[in-house]
């Protein structure tokens, strides 16, 4: 059984982890192989977040590791980021059955966790990667075009919306407008005046 009141005071990442990571709040527990928390530096400046884990996720643990993970990884090396500079979490931490939509039942039970992270690492910037992603953030139907033309407040934080690295596989024609999103990302980045790292 988790103790909201031992999750919501924990002072640190790797205390939240161990106090969720046994979660049955929403059915997606019992089916799941692994909990996925999220993974990278606790003190990161930046964000991404997916929907929920997939296949690969699910197994190992760990968001974005199969072949949309090593498209990640590849982006950031372009941007001259590092994974383990970056936290990377997805809005679910569970694999909701053949890679379906989270419902918004699992949603309004897993969000919260999310907030927490954020709230332990403090990001200065927040990415969200997908459509299905940016529409659960801001409750919103707009279309992925006209939310990455613009910078969201996600709980205070700016939160850009991009494509899914899979999405990029299935359709290498939008590489070049991801392309111009992450160079955008990464300006703005280096304007941030209160931001903790000073590449």
């Amino acid at each position: 059984e988790i103790n909201k009141e031992e999750w919501e005071n924990s002072s640190d990442i790797i205390s939240l982890k161990a106090q969720i990571s046994g979660c049955l709040k929403c059915p997606l527990g019992n089916t799941r192989t692994n909990f996925v928390f999220g993974v990278g530096n606790p003190d990161a400046d930046v964000m991404f977040i997916g929907e929920a884990p997939g296949a690969d996720e699910d197994e190992q643990g760990e968001p974005f590791v199969g072949r949309a993970g090593q498209l990640l990884n590849k982006i950031l090396q372009a941007i001259e980021w590092k994974r383990e500079e970056v936290f990377i979490a997805n809005i679910l931490k569970c694999r909701p059955p053949n890679n379906r939509d989270p419902l918004s039942s699992e949603v309004e039970q897993c969000e919260p966790y999310l907030l927490k992270q954020i709230d332990l690492i403090k990001p200065v910037m927040m990415i969200s990667l997908g459509r299905i992603a940016a529409q659960t953030l801001l409750r919103t139907k707009d279309s992925l075009t006209a939310m990455r033309s613009r910078v969201h407040n996600y709980h205070g934080v700016p939160l850009y919306v991009t494509f899914h690295p899979a999405a990029l596989l299935r359709n290498p024609n939008w590489k070049p407008a991801a392309w111009e999103d992450f160079k955008k990302i990464k300006s703005d980045y280096e304007n941030i005046p209160n931001r903790k790292r000073k590449h």
